[in-house]
Formats: C-alpha cells, sequence, structure tokens
C-alpha cells in the first residue's frame, strides 16, 4: 500500500493542535488542522470553590515549610484561581517519612487484602458522588471541556480504582518445582514507598494509573502533582481520608519539578524502581479499503481529543493515496467545524491550551511550520483576546521526508515496534488494557495486571526436605 509520512519534525512538536496528512510525491501535499471558530465571550463561572489548597502530609493539609505558595491559573483567561503550597524537598522529606511509618508501623502492612479493597472501593463510591465538582474544578484548572471531565474522565478515575481494588486479594506467589529435595514457592511483596509523578494533561487520570495499583500491592505513596493543575488530586486525597484511608498511607505534594519532584526523584527511602510513561507518537494509518468518513472521525479524535494534549496523540497520518484527496477534504472539513470555546459551555469540543508556555510553543511551531515551506491557508494566530485559544489552522503543501509501503492491519499490527495498536479505534483505555510504549516511548506499563508488576518485588522461598512425598 503507497502511503507517505509528513514531516515528521513538524508532526512531533506541534502536535497539540495539528495534523499531517500526505501521499506520494516529492512534495506532496499535507494538511495541519485544527478546530473552528466560535464567539468569544466572558468565561462562565464555575460552581465550585478551591478547598484544598496545601500539603497533605502523613494525613493532614499543612503549609510548606518555608511558608511558600504559588498560583495556580485559568487558562481561560491566564487569571489566578487559587494559591497552592509549594512544597520543596524539605516537604518532600517530610512525606517520606510519613510514607516509611505508616508501610512499616502503620495499619497499611497489617491489613487483610480485603480491608485494602473495602477501603478503595469507598473511595471509588464518594468520587461518583461528587462526580460534578471534581470535574468542574479539573476543568477550571486544566481548561478540557467540562463534558470530557464528567462525563469521560471523572467515571474512568472510579471505574480504575473499583478495577484495582479487585486485585487487591487476588495477588498472590507461585510454587515451583524445583530439582533435589526442595519445596520452592515465591511471594509478591510490595516495595514499601513509592513516589510518583503525574503530568498536567490528565491529571486526574494519571492519579488513578499511579495510585491505584500501588495501594493495591500495599505501598505507601509520595505523589507530586504537577504544578499547571494541583487542585483535583488534593481534592480527591480528601475524599481517601473520608474513605478511611490511614494517615501516611497516601502523602500529596505540590510543587515544582526542579525542586519538590528532583528531590522525590533522588531520595534513598523512595523503594519503588523508575517507571517512566512517555506515550508515543505513532502514526495514524488509513488503509485502503478504510471507510473514509469513518477514518476521518477517528482521525480528528485522535488527534484533537483534550486540545491535542494527549502523550498517544494521532499526530501524523498516513493516508493510502487511493482514497487520500477524500480523506484530506473531509478532514479538513471536519477540523472546521471544531467547537472551540469557554470548555464550560455545552457542546464545547475543544478549550485552551493549558497554559501561556505551551500556547507560545505551539505559534512558535507554526510559524516554524510557514519557515519549512508549508502553505498557511488558514489562522495560525491567536483565537479572541484572553486565555490560551489559538485560532483553527490549516497547513497545505507540508514537505515529506520518507515512504513507507504497508499492508493489512494484522501485518501492521505485528511488524509496528509500538506499545499499542488501535484499529477502527483509538485512545481506548479500558482500565483492564496495558498501556506503554517500545523504544523510547517509556519503561514498563500503566494500567491492567501488568501495571501490578511496577509496585511488587518477587521474594523466592526455598526449603530443604528430606524424602518428599511426590519426588
Amino acid at each position: 500500500m503507497a502511503a507517505r509520512r509528513i514531516s515528521s519534525l513538524l508532526s512531533r512538536h506541534v502536535d497539540l493542535i495539528n495534523n499531517y496528512v500526505g501521499k506520494q510525491s516529492c512534495l506532496g501535499t499535507g494538511i495541519y488542522r485544527y478546530g473552528t471558530t466560535v464567539a468569544h465571550e466572558e468565561p462562565i463561572k464555575p460552581s465550585v470553590t478551591v478547598e484544598y489548597d496545601k500539603l497533605l502530609i502523613n494525613g493532614q493539609f499543612v503549609d510548606a515549610a518555608s511558608g511558600k505558595t504559588f498560583p495556580t491559573l485559568d487558562p481561560r483567561t491566564g487569571e489566578v484561581i487559587a494559591h497552592v503550597a509549594e512544597g520543596d524537598a524539605q516537604d518532600i522529606n517530610r512525606a517520606v517519612a510519613a510514607a516509611r511509618k505508616a508501610f512499616h508501623e502503620g495499619p497499611w502492612p497489617k491489613m487483610t487484602a480485603y480491608e485494602r479493597c473495602r477501603i478503595m472501593l469507598r473511595f471509588a463510591d464518594l468520587v461518583e458522588k461528587h462526580n460534578d465538582e471534581i470535574a468542574a474544578l479539573e476543568t477550571w484548572d486544566n481548561g478540557k471541556t467540562y463534558e470530557q471531565s464528567a462525563q469521560i474522565e471523572v467515571p474512568m478515575f472510579v471505574r480504575l480504582f473499583r478495577y484495582y481494588a479487585g486485585w487487591a486479594d487476588k495477588i498472590h506467589g507461585l510454587t515451583i518445582r524445583a530439582d533435589g529435595p526442595y519445596h520452592v514457592q515465591t511471594l509478591h511483596e510490595p516495595f514499601g514507598v513509592a513516589g510518583q509523578i503525574v503530568p498536567w494533561n490528565f491529571p486526574l487520570l494519571m492519579f488513578a494509573w499511579k495510585v491505584g495499583p500501588a495501594l493495591a500491592c500495599g505501598n505507601t505513596v509520595v505523589l507530586k502533582t504537577a504544578e499547571q493543575t494541583p487542585l483535583s488530586a488534593l481534592l480527591v486525597s480528601k475524599l481517601f481520608l473520608e474513605a478511611g484511608l490511614p494517615d501516611g498511607v497516601l502523602n500529596v505534594i505540590s510543587g515544582y519539578g526542579p525542586t519538590a519532584g528532583a528531590a522525590l526523584c533522588n531520595h534513598m527511602d523512595v523503594d519503588k524502581p523508575v517507571t517512566l510513561e512517555l506515550g508515543g507518537k505513532s502514526p495514524f494509518i488509513v488503509c485502503e479499503d478504510a471507510d473514509v468518513d469513518k477514518a476521518v472521525e477517528v482521525a480528528h479524535f485522535a488527534l484533537f481529543f483534550n486540545q491535542g494534549q494527549c502523550c498517544c496523540a494521532g499526530s501524523r497520518t498516513f493516508v493510502h493515496e487511493k482514497v487520500y484527496d477524500e480523506f484530506v477534504a473531509k478532514a479538513k472539513e471536519r477540523a472546521m467545524k471544531r467547537n472551540v470555546g469557554d470548555p464550560f459551555k455545552t457542546g464545547m469540543e475543544q478549550g485552551p491550551q493549558i497554559d501561556v508556555k505551551q500556547f507560545n510553543k505551539i505559534l512558535k511551531y507554526i510559524n516554524y511550520g510557514k519557515e519549512c515551506g508549508a502553505t498557511l491557508e488558514t489562522g495560525g494566530d491567536r483565537f479572541g483576546t484572553k486565555g490560551y485559544y489559538i485560532r483553527p489552522t490549516v497547513f497545505s503543501n507540508v514537505q515529506e521526508y520518507s515512504t513507507q509501503n504497508l499492508d493489512t492491519a494484522n501485518t501492521l499490527t505485528r511488524a509496528l515496534r509500538v506499545g499499542t495498536v488501535w484499529i477502527n479505534c483509538f485512545d481506548t483505555f479500558d482500565a483492564a488494557i496495558p498501556f506503554g510504549g517500545y523504544k523510547m516511548s517509556g519503561i514498563g506499563r500503566e494500567k491492567g495486571e501488568y501495571s501490578l508488576r511496577n509496585y511488587l518485588q518477587v521474594k523466592a522461598v526455598v526449603t530443604s526436605i528430606k524424602n518428599p512425598a511426590w519426588l
């Protein structure tokens, strides 16, 4: 199948707001696509208040040791939502000490797996009860649409914790048939203190991906939130305490990467080895026999979901030359119909980018696209006068770099060196499906049974037995 990849450099770096489609030629046509315009109105006031803006250490919400705070901003306006405690190395030390004590001396390690399961289930029930409040806070702090937060992400958060709660009493070792008069068994035991850092694009879901399996396996946790989006993690952590989680089992530190994050990564009392989820930027592939209308819609979702701020966004598209022209025309038409505006407004498909840094980076790479010879058809500048919205943008005449011969779906599934292959769908994130990348796209797997391996160590127990009956 003849197909072509379009500008891998641009597609890697402009993936927050674009998509490239190419066909066989020396200078193939490509399109870069982003949303549509709606009237820019005054932002809707969220129906939620910020109640938790301090660090959670040993079951208490406390100020940072330094007394410092930092602002978290509304991406719709750039205005301050709240000032949050700014944790640093001193606070990480306090949190790790609390987690260490909870693991060795607290009730957590003495609980049965069933009791841990019950606490996690109660927590999931509380989150479900507070769905609207949590979703509003997530949208306010992050900029994703409220409908996405309330209808997709909070329910998925609940599903993940119920899934991992179910694993708590099903973790066990093996018996091994060994040579000689020995009885051999393995024990699967928690590491101890797990240090976890979550990103800003999915603050709630990444909390569930990290904290869920860690607690199900019996570990204790010190979690650092992203400095752009600290609020939802602090709120749900309060609900965890209400569910009966013992003090010190979960500690949450808001702060910056070079201070709090570095201190957590380098702390000698953190037991868990590194896992690193980096997503990946494998291409979206449209085969010759595809339903073009469906392919356009799935490709559109693959890129633009969550403002394009996904580690696995379908930021490059390979299209078979026989359906290329039809695909490009329909993809452009769909992109120009996308509703961009206040994420609290009903029917919005896309809100602002997360912050001014990402906003400026995107505009920088739009300019880079022009410099590389792509033709700017429309947009390419700011949308509105407030916040971090970018006007719908389309590039054509995107320079191509290489060709590939592509076969059928079954062949592709085995040939692609990637951690996830979605066929006729995209972003299918069931709790049981593992997620992670090949090559430079991270270490280890998140979600599903595979994620439990990140939080368990294996102990071999060998007992000498004289004249065993079964040998």
